[in-house]
């Protein structure tokens, strides 16, 4: 470890102290914001550190959280900080049976229940022995209730010690590939990881979040809740993705985080309302232009917004060069929650499209023979929980190995060009890594989503789904279409990556039918469970293009 950074304790007790009437926590419940200032906030999170330590949990207890974004997941967060405990965030749309199987591995003495679209189902992964709290605006039989144990509480008083050394949480990955695996991080990573991000943005000061992607996931709870807490910022909630557009529009927040898959979808709202060639015209009469770039980013909720930011997996450069176009200067970050979210980004002023962009202060970056993209800086994870072997695996000369693959140019600008774990080899014995081809594809008007597949096959094949433009089109148009996009991404790849059809499924990918990670990367192994048994008669086929 090296050098000393502000604790997430001690900027929350900084700001309760210093902006005690000021808004801290907004969140709409049945269309009404509950709001709670800071000192409103510090209250909740002290009584509740109280009830934890008379409830017996201290030094080296662990307790999970689970529950969709909402205010009572951050002040539970702080509370189990303050409290001396150790969290552990869980994914709101897990399995009940991995829910079980983490709340065991971790060894969690107590748990937070909050805002879930099923909590009876869930409620049968979560063994009885264990200490169940509910969040007050989402109240769940069977627990303690957050506001009958804090009532009588006066609160845990002053700025709570923590050793930065000691174990703050427990993160356990979401995971396209295997089982979730426990990433360890102490308080010192934290610090120092929020430390070098503020660094490389200095104008972030005192900011507005809008918080909707799981919390549970390192990006969110770095940017957002971490963010705010060392800014003295405010937090904006969604309350459904029903109400997102609503809520975000309410918000027009001045930092906004979204992964691809939204901004894909963005653009894909926008289009349908104003077609590709309608807003070429517009935007190319000067006048017209600056009006039609505000509507949009007023309507879309980013009419405030400073700092915009992409990350959890690869974006198309053709994406950010088309929201540029409209003032949206969205700029892509790279890290895991093997170190906290922290190892590079683009910043204002030093933007290149098609990059994740350089390191930040304190990260020092190699390629491995492989090419494998190594990092190394005091955000690293201590290592997974119970996992010495994996956890030694992991690392090399001190460096977090990645798994993807990258390149570095002169100016230390990195590029991902893939996951190494994702390449196949087909049966002509040569190896194909798929994200680059799919994010061709997916830059097509046709395509929403891509999967390459082909292992042991003679040849590589693409499974999509159509964007909902395609999707209104005329089968006989559209087949007529894509035969000519297959025919011009084959002439961009090598002989041995050509693709020999497209195979057109009718539904989307999402978290709900396991296909993609709850932060909409695709779940390669579940693609190959799901259609895998038809590969290979898809590829006798001796249509190019196939719709199934």
């Amino acid at each position: 470890m090296t050098g000393n950074y502000p604790l997430i304790t001690d900027k929350f007790c900084e700001f309760e102290a210093s902006r005690p009437n000021e808004r801290f926590l907004a969140e709409p419940v049945r269309g009404v914001y509950q709001t709670f200032s800071w000192q409103e906030a510090g209250q909740q999170v002290r009584r509740m550190a109280q009830a934890l330590q008379e409830m017996g949990l201290g030094a080296n207890d662990k307790v999970a959280i689970l529950s969709k974004n909402c205010a009572h997941w951050i002040l539970s967060d702080l509370a189990i900080a303050m409290a001396g405990c150790i969290s552990v965030p869980l994914y709101p749309n897990i399995t009940p049976e991995a829910l079980e199987e983490i709340i065991l591995h971790s060894e969690s003495k107590a748990i937070f229940i909050g805002k879930l679209d099923n909590p009876e189902v869930l409620r049968k992964g979560i063994p009885d022995q264990l200490t169940r709290i509910s969040f007050p605006f989402y109240p769940n039989a069977d627990c303690l209730q957050w506001d009958s144990l804090i009532k009588d509480k006066t609160g845990i008083t002053g700025r709570p010690v923590l050793d930065p050394a000691a174990l703050a949480c427990i993160v356990y990955t979401s995971g396209t590939t295997g089982q979730p695996k426990g990433v360890m991080h102490n308080f010192h990573a934290i610090g120092f990881a929020v430390d070098a991000f503020l660094k490389s943005y200095p104008d972030i000061k005192k900011e507005v979040f809008f918080s909707y992607l799981p919390l549970c996931h390192v990006a969110e709870r770095m940017l957002v809740e971490c963010g705010a807490i060392y800014t003295g910022s405010t937090v904006y909630f969604v309350e459904s993705m029903e109400t997102f557009a609503k809520n975000l529009a309410d918000t027009q927040p001045t930092v906004f985080l979204a992964v691809p898959r939204i901004w894909e979808k963005l653009q894909e709202g926008i289009l349908a309302k104003m077609p590709q060639k309608k807003l070429d015209r517009l935007l190319a009469i000067p006048l017209i232009s600056a009006i039609v770039k505000k509507a949009i980013r007023k309507k879309l909720g980013l009419a405030r917004a400073r700092f915009i930011f992409t990350g959890a997996s690869p974006i198309n450069p053709a994406l950010l060069y088309w929201f540029a176009r409209l003032g949206i200067l969205i700029q892509e970050a790279y890290g895991m929650t093997e170190n906290v979210a922290l190892s590079h980004s683009n910043r204002i002023g030093a933007t290149r499209f098609g990059t994740v962009g350089q390191p930040y202060d304190g990260v020092e970056v190699r390629l491995s023979k492989e090419k494998e993209v190594q990092v190394k800086s005091d955000a690293s994870m201590l290592g997974y929980y119970k996992e010495p072997g994996l956890t030694a695996e992991s690392f090399e000369d001190g460096f977090l190995k990645t798994g993807d693959e990258g390149s570095i140019d002169k100016d230390g600008f990195l590029t991902i060009t893939g996951r190494i774990k994702d390449q196949f080899k087909t049966s002509k014995g040569k190896y194909i890594m798929p994200a680059p081809i799919e994010s061709r594809l997916t830059q097509q008007p046709q395509i929403a989503q891509a999967c390459i597949i082909g292992s042991g096959l003679p040849n590589a094949m693409a499974i999509c789904t159509l964007s909902e433009t395609a999707q209104k089109q005329k089968r006989e148009s559209l087949s007529r279409e894509l035969e000519d996009l297959l025919a011009d991404i084959n002439k961009m790849l090598e002989h041995h990556e050509k693709l020999s059809k497209l195979i057109i499924v009718p539904e989307e990918w999402t978290i709900t039918n396991g296909l993609l990670t709850p932060t909409l990367k695709i779940k390669r192994k579940m693609i190959d469970a799901f259609f895998g048994e038809n590969y290979e008669t898809w590829f006798q086929e001796r249509d190019a293009i196939l719709f199934v």
